[in-house]
């Protein structure tokens, strides 16, 4: 017979409930992943009727069968978790996260008849309010009444688990993905009145994706979300310096030309002359503020929102190294050198290419943080993790083999196993 411990390391479960994916699985070197979304099946079709579909919300990769015009897909195509946060009374939300947590958790559910469920550790976004805390212990809970799947459950914010990731409890770390970045300084825990989150992340480097493909004629395109999104992961580049990264792309349009084949598909997208558009993707990311947007801006293109923190308002347009030294200022004046000492960056938003062909005037993300800080007087170490698109739920599985079984959840200190049987 295995021990507690044994048991919980063979069957350690991390979730990153990420806003445009989760990411989930036991002790391996990948998690799985599937779009955080699901398709509402229209029970007033005749159709699925015939067809003998008695489920009620398609997830994972059978999705791209159910889509039909992009109407449909506007009404019956539901994303979550917008900017990482669910509101409470939202239940068609909150259906597609028990289906997606359903799905992740049968995924692997063993045949061993010693297995009575997987320890698990959600990752959610450092703001997530305590009602999401609930909500999703309840999910968890009912999957498990119904699935013997789940022993114990537990959740931290994302960017704790990138920290324990990463083996350090001092650092700031900065988590950006699709629905908005969360600056969060670590001193043992994230210290919650420093966090700072930004609601942009992925959707503002989509948003401009969709007008420059607009900009060279592929406006029928940008209705697809998908699509825009692999258009933007294929050809975005993060400029060292724009200015002169749009000069030298205007100087030498063969060097810098974007072109991206749709897989599986004959259509062809060719940025021609304005490839040099290609370089505002990743610009966008770090700094939507600079004048550049503002043409975008007046046309209609979203411009993030702003972020109030008690009586503060924090610009949705600041510079990201703005933004990092104002999160840092909010804590103890002898810590801020040390938490500069380890910036992290994590999420698919900072999981940039730097083609071999252009390293001279485009950069990774941590490089081009390091430059904007430095432009600030500030000399910091920035480092990128390893597989920024996994170190959540990487931290998810560390810490369900770290934390003892008999750890009980605390409302109080927001951490523990919460059972239930």
């Amino acid at each position: 017979m295995i021990s507690i411990e044994e048991y919980r390391r063979k069957y350690a479960f991390g979730e990153d409930y990420g806003t445009s994916e989760y990411k989930f699985g036991p002790v391996a070197e990948r998690p799985d992943v599937i779009e955080n979304r699901g398709f509402i099946i229209d029970k007033s079709s005749i159709v699925y009727r015939i067809a003998g579909i008695t489920k009620n919300i398609i997830v994972g990769p059978e999705v791209s069968m159910y889509l039909g015009s992009r109407e449909d897909m506007a009404r019956f195509l539901v994303y979550p978790m917008r900017d990482g946060v669910i509101g409470k009374d939202d239940e068609r939300a909150w259906s597609v996260i028990y289906e997606i947590t359903k799905y992740g958790l049968l995924k692997f559910k063993p045949s061993d008849p010693k297995f009575k469920g997987f320890y698990v550790t959600a990752a959610l976004s450092a703001i997530a309010p305590k009602y999401m805390y609930e909500k999703v212990f309840e999910i968890h809970k009912k999957i498990d009444e119904e699935y013997g799947v789940v022993k114990a459950v537990t959740i931290i914010p994302q960017p704790l688990a990138v920290a324990i990731a990463q083996k350090t409890i001092t650092c700031i770390v900065v988590e950006s993905g699709h629905g908005n970045t969360q600056i969060t300084p670590i001193s043992r825990y994230p210290i919650r009145g420093a966090i700072i989150s930004l609601n942009r992340g992925g959707a503002e480097a989509n948003d401009i994706t969709a007008e420059i493909l607009k900009d060279s004629g592929y406006g029928d395109l940008v209705h697809e979300e998908k699509l825009v999104r692999m258009v933007k992961e294929a050809i975005g580049l993060i400029p060292r310096n724009l200015n002169e990264a749009i000069k030298k792309a205007r100087e030498d349009k063969d060097r810098f030309r974007a072109v991206f084949k749709v897989p599986n598909t004959p259509t062809v997208i060719d940025l021609g002359d304005n490839s040099w558009m290609r370089f505002l993707i990743g610009e966008i990311v770090f700094d939507p503020e600079n004048e550049i947007f503002e043409s975008y801006y007046k046309r209609g293109m979203p411009r993030p929102r702003d972020t109030r923190l008690g009586d503060e308002i924090i610009r949705g347009t600041i510079n990201l190294a703005d933004a990092i030294i104002k999160s840092a200022q909010k804590t103890p004046l002898e810590l801020q050198p040390h938490l500069y000492k380890r910036i992290i960056l994590s999420g698919g938003n900072f999981a940039w290419k730097v083609p071999e062909l252009l390293k001279d005037v485009a950069v990774d993300a941590a490089t081009k943080i390091k430059a904007l800080l430095k432009e600030r007087n500030i000399d910091a170490i920035v480092e990128l993790t390893r597989d920024p698109m996994y170190s959540v739920w990487k931290g998810c599985i560390v810490y369900s083999i770290a934390v003892p079984d008999d750890y009980l959840w605390s409302w109080r200190r927001m951490e523990g196993w919460y059972k239930w049987r």
